[in-house]
């Protein structure tokens, strides 16, 4: 890592993007300290270690505890962009079409998911606003009413809108994804905040058990190193499948389809989390009136992931969602398509329906894998949270497989751009000193 960092300053034209993805993100975590007008971002402290707000504050790096202009982050274009992914199987033909048109489909489809983000970040505002209100007893809000909602719902909303604009900007002129730079950003500011409080529980005030609370704390860094290794293999893993061509001179040639174990990536957690956050924020408008009555603590416990029952809920919509969205990823038909269009085959398979089943087989047995895998990283912090009462980290479940991943893509990007500016030095050192005239 240090000579690959070390390779890339020394390219003027890698080190040029780097300096500018790091402004960027350092525009957005100057963002997210600069509160939203007309809000007591002071009384919503005492929810900042609940699992949901926890959650979401983690993703904004620390935004939502300060009620900033960036409270929302990122998440409302992330939300957009899964639901226009959906429309596309057959919901809207349009989308469907637009998704088969190429590059300039794909630009009409980023346009709609904009729009849609744009709408979401409003709605997601209001109900914060009005949620949190809610429950901190009309502290939040210094002048609650309509207008003063729907002003703190338009700068918020803004704000989301810039964010996106800084992703999009990062992409196209610096190194990786923006959007998931951004989210990157924002979880690996909050482990300081993370360390300190496990040294204040753990250490700090473990009085005459000082020294059986620093080898927990010892014990509990190497387990999460030896998690993030976890990760990362993982990640990696994938099942090569053999291709051949029937038309080419080379019969032997090599040629493989890669399935990746997790072809899902984190966007099971992601939608798993969303699914078992919204009860909640709904849960959040009603708090005041019913926090006691019966149905109302059903609910939570239910949808509540510190819960066994939340928990065991949590796991199962994870598992589904592995299966669901890894057939969105890799789609068997049009892979059985493309190869039968290239006028390749599978050994021993024969080409169209049968190449078809056998990728669906393959992509259901890598998906269990990866359906317990990803099962596993997400519950492990809440388990560990709830039993040695653990603060919740920002590198826990989600957090952590969004970190390890675009790390990942983060350092296949600069590897990339350092051999594509080696080519480019070895063309034009072997580049011919004089002209055809000069012969």
């Amino acid at each position: 890592m240090i000579e690959l960092l070390k390779g890339a300053f020394s390219e003027k034209f890698i080190r040029k993007r780097l300096l500018y993805t790091l402004g960027l993100i350092l525009v957005f975590r100057l963002g997210t300290y600069i509160t939203v007008p007309g809000v007591n971002a002071g009384a919503i402290q005492e929810f900042v270690n609940s699992g949901l707000f926890n959650l979401l504050n983690t993703f904004g790096g620390g935004a939502l505890q300060n009620y900033s202009i960036f409270a929302l982050g990122i998440s409302p274009y992330i939300t957009s962009s899964i639901i226009i992914q959906l429309l596309q199987m057959d919901v809207i033909p349009k989308f469907k079409e637009w998704s088969e048109q190429g590059e300039v489909g794909r630009r009409k489809l980023n346009q709609a998911t904009r729009y849609l983000a744009i709408f979401i970040a409003f709605l997601q505002a209001l109900a914060i606003s009005f949620g949190f209100n809610s429950l901190t007893g009309t502290d939040l809000i210094i002048n609650p009413g309509v207008s003063t909602y729907i002003k703190i719902a338009i700068i918020m909303t803004a704000g989301t809108m810039f964010v996106m604009w800084l992703g999009e900007m990062i992409t196209v002129n610096g190194i990786g994804n923006g959007t998931s730079l951004i989210i990157f950003s924002g979880i690996v500011s909050r482990i300081p905040q993370d360390l300190t409080d496990i040294y204040n529980t753990q250490i700090r005030n473990a009085g005459d058990e000082i020294v059986q609370s620093t080898i927990f704390v010892v014990a509990l860094a190497i387990v999460f190193l030896l998690l993030v290794v976890f990760v990362i293999y993982m990640e990696n893993a994938r099942r090569n499948i053999p291709i051949r061509y029937s038309k080419r001179a080379v019969s032997s040639e090599e040629a493989l389809l890669p399935l990746k174990v997790n072809s899902a990536g984190v966007i099971p957690v992601i939608f798993a989390s969303s699914f078992m956050m919204v009860p909640q924020i709904i849960l959040g408008l009603f708090a005041t009136e019913n926090q006691n009555a019966t149905w109302f603590k059903v609910v939570n416990t239910i949808f509540n992931m510190q819960e066994p029952v939340g928990a065991l809920i949590y796991v199962a919509l994870i598992v589904l969602f592995t299966y669901f969205y890894a057939f969105i990823q890799v789609n068997p038909e049009k892979a059985a398509e493309n190869l039968q269009r290239q006028n390749a085959y599978i050994p021993s398979v024969r080409p169209g329906q049968e190449t078809e089943n056998y990728i669906s087989y393959m992509l259901v047995r890598l998906s269990t894998i990866g359906a317990i895998y990803l099962a596993l990283i997400s519950i492990l912090p809440i388990l560990a949270s709830s039993l040695w009462n653990i603060p919740a980290l920002a590198l826990g479940g989600t957090s952590l497989l969004i970190a390890v991943g675009v790390g990942l893509d983060f350092t296949a990007q600069i590897e990339g751009l350092l051999s594509k500016t080696s080519y480019t030095g070895f063309i034009y050192e072997y580049e011919p000193k004089y002209s055809t005239q000069d012969k």
